[in-house]
């Protein structure tokens, strides 16, 4: 492997995701934790399956724009919703599973929307870093 190209420090304190604050080092992002709702918790604070989803969707649109240019199909218009779902293994732990559902412009074809997704996929560091361990589905839509 290369020398890094980046490279981030983020520090969790507290109680981690049950009332707790995660911050980074360059004071750029300082967030408080919480349990959401949904899983009995108090809720009206992050946790860590939304930034999960924001750093992918984030990185996988990155490199969605990145394989377009590649492939002379540039896209304009463009979104890209990364579902993270916090789910229970059979062993009674616990694992992520993911959907990321990536929206395209029109002017371009389904099929090559879809290689551009497929192609973003196989490149995008977050994706290389879960595959073969989240489960993961693309849906691709051209509106």
């Amino acid at each position: 492997m290369s020398a890094p190209l980046y490279t981030t420090t983020a520090t969790s304190t507290g109680e981690g995701r049950a009332v707790g604050r995660a911050t980074t080092d360059d004071g750029l992002l300082d967030v408080t934790l919480a349990i959401p709702t949904a899983m009995g918790g108090p809720g009206g604070a992050t946790n860590p399956e939304q930034l999960f989803a924001a750093g992918w969707a984030s990185c996988f649109h990155s490199a969605l724009k990145m394989v377009a240019a590649q492939h002379k199909a540039p896209i304009a218009d463009s979104t890209v919703t990364a579902e993270v779902s916090l789910t229970k293994t059979d062993e009674g732990g616990l694992a992520l599973a993911a959907e990321l559902r990536v929206r395209i412009g029109s002017g371009i074809a389904q099929e090559t929307a879809d290689e551009l997704v497929a192609a973003a996929h196989a490149v995008c560091p977050y994706s290389v870093a879960t595959r073969g361990n989240v489960p993961v589905t693309l849906a691709t839509t051209v509106a």
